[in-house]
């Protein structure tokens, strides 16, 4: 298979400027909201999250990039490609929900509705090439952590 950068950059740059648009609701409240509220032990510390979500978004892309170049043809990658865009809007959402609007109630609504895309994201991925599904799964499993954290972020405030 031959590399093509001009779809490798754009499908990196798409989740990269999701990643962008949830960090304009996100950044602006941590020192101020988030940092009032009561979190649960298990809570990772603020620095992690820009890391980690720089590089699932960067995974992400590359997932995108390799069903993209398969070809959007197949009903199946056309699929793969719209259930992959209601996740990374749920994503961004997920910020504007919960850190926009203050509202761990709503954001914990979203995410479970986002981890149910990524989880017909993975799969739909799957039938189309396995790397690209595989390369997703540290996403959900992210994912996963941060449900369980607005869940007691909820119950605690």
């Amino acid at each position: 298979m031959k590399l093509n950068l001009v779809k490798l950059v754009v499908s990196i740059t798409v989740c990269q400027l999701a990643g962008v648009a949830g960090s304009m609701f996100t950044y602006p409240k941590i020192s101020t909201w988030y940092a009032s509220l009561n979190k649960p032990p298990f809570s990772p510390p603020n620095w992690l999250f820009g890391p980690v979500w720089i590089t699932l978004f960067l995974l992400m892309g590359i997932a995108l990039y390799i069903i993209w170049d398969k070809g959007l043809k197949e009903r199946k990658a056309k699929i793969a490609v719209c259930v992959f865009a209601i996740q990374l809007v749920l994503n961004v959402l997920w910020s504007l929900l919960f850190f926009g609007m203050e509202s761990p109630f709503y954001g914990f609504v979203d995410i479970l509705l986002m981890w149910a895309a990524i989880l017909a994201t993975i799969i739909s991925f799957y039938r189309t090439d396995k790397k690209a599904a595989v390369l997703m799964v540290p996403y959900i499993l992210w994912v996963t952590i941060a449900a369980v954290l607005n869940y007691f972020i909820l119950i605690l405030n």
